[in-house]
């Protein structure tokens, strides 16, 4: 089964820790527009892809022997202390070499997966780095005034209510962002296709704003299931339902149809909401214990993995 997970940072890491338990054929398309932390410093001063959601995901997907288990360690250690290393994931430094030696950001992830011995293909929904950009209300003293931020971290954290978002290359305002034509390929070659759970706005929502990739979205005939968070999260989504998180979807991408939603049977106070939510999107709702119980606000990869199952299973008997 050929599985293409969307996504970017620890939302993608649940779902392609559960896929990994399905299928050895797993392709993670990641989002290339964080401007924080690490990312944010090597793609300011360097000008390359944000490493770091692709690199969760390399080590996601990472190979469970010696030499790979090990590799993974290292990806994802962070240098403490003062100096200009601080912060720095090792991970996100070796791809950052990489993206300069090799003469294209694919060949670099797939140089990089070999280390990793990576069961399956890391690939990021575009080549250049891009940027996000918001219209937020309840930011000013008149609740229903829009003002525009930028910038993937404004988003997430905004303490203001995000009504859309638009994206576009780095520093080109006007342009439309063009897809990695690996990643249309995959989800159009795929057998399922997964969005979410992560940032709704600046993780899972962006792939929709890509024209290629959103209508590959439209047109492949693979199965389509969404996975909805635990919570809401802190800024972009605050006080959101999880309806609500499928209502935004929609309005950003109205031809899109879904064929399954897969919900925390402890997270939703009104089902018969996210059922007609689910409805209008042409899918299918599944409420399933699918939170760690260690963790109540990350999925349990083991839990996730069997109600990503039986999704396919009903999909495919209906």
């Amino acid at each position: 089964m050929r599985a293409v997970a969307l996504g970017g940072g620890q939302g993608l890491h649940a779902t392609l820790s559960a896929l990994r338990r399905i299928t050895d054929d797993v392709t993670a398309v990641v989002t290339v527009a964080d401007d924080g932390g690490s990312s944010g410093r090597l793609r300011r001063e360097l000008g390359l892809l944000p490493p770091g959601d692709l690199r969760k995901a390399l080590a996601a997907l990472a190979g469970e022997d010696e030499a790979s288990s090990l590799w993974r360690e290292v990806f994802q250690h962070r240098f403490g202390g003062t100096g200009a290393l601080a912060g720095h994931a090792v991970g996100n430094l070796v791809l950052a070499g990489l993206l300069e030696v090799l003469p294209d950001p694919v060949t670099a992830l797939d140089e990089a997966a070999r280390l990793l011995g990576v069961r399956g293909r890391v690939l990021p929904m575009c080549t250049e780095p891009l940027d996000i950009e918001a219209d937020v209300v309840g930011l000013d003293e008149d609740t229903t005034a829009v003002r525009r931020i930028r910038g993937q971290v404004a988003v997430a954290t905004t303490p203001g209510q995000v009504r859309r978002i638009r994206l576009y290359t780095a520093g080109m305002p006007d342009s439309v962002p063009t897809a990695c034509p690996a990643a249309v390929r995959a989800v159009l070659d795929a057998d399922v296709v997964l969005l979410g759970p992560g940032s709704w706005f600046t993780s899972v929502l962006p792939h929709l704003l890509v024209p290629e990739l959103h209508e590959a979205l439209i047109d492949t005939t693979a199965a389509r299931i969404v996975v909805l968070n635990l919570v809401p999260q802190p800024g972009e989504t605050a006080g959101f339902s999880p309806e609500q998180h499928l209502d935004v979807l929609c309005e950003h991408a109205p031809r899109l149809r879904v064929d399954a939603v897969i919900a925390d049977a402890d997270s939703v106070a009104t089902p018969d909401r996210l059922r007609r939510a689910a409805e209008s999107l042409g899918a299918s709702m599944r409420l399933d214990g699918v939170a760690s119980a260690k963790a109540r606000e990350r999925h349990d990869p083991l839990a996730l993995a069997e109600s990503l199952r039986d999704a396919l299973a009903a999909v495919n008997a209906g």
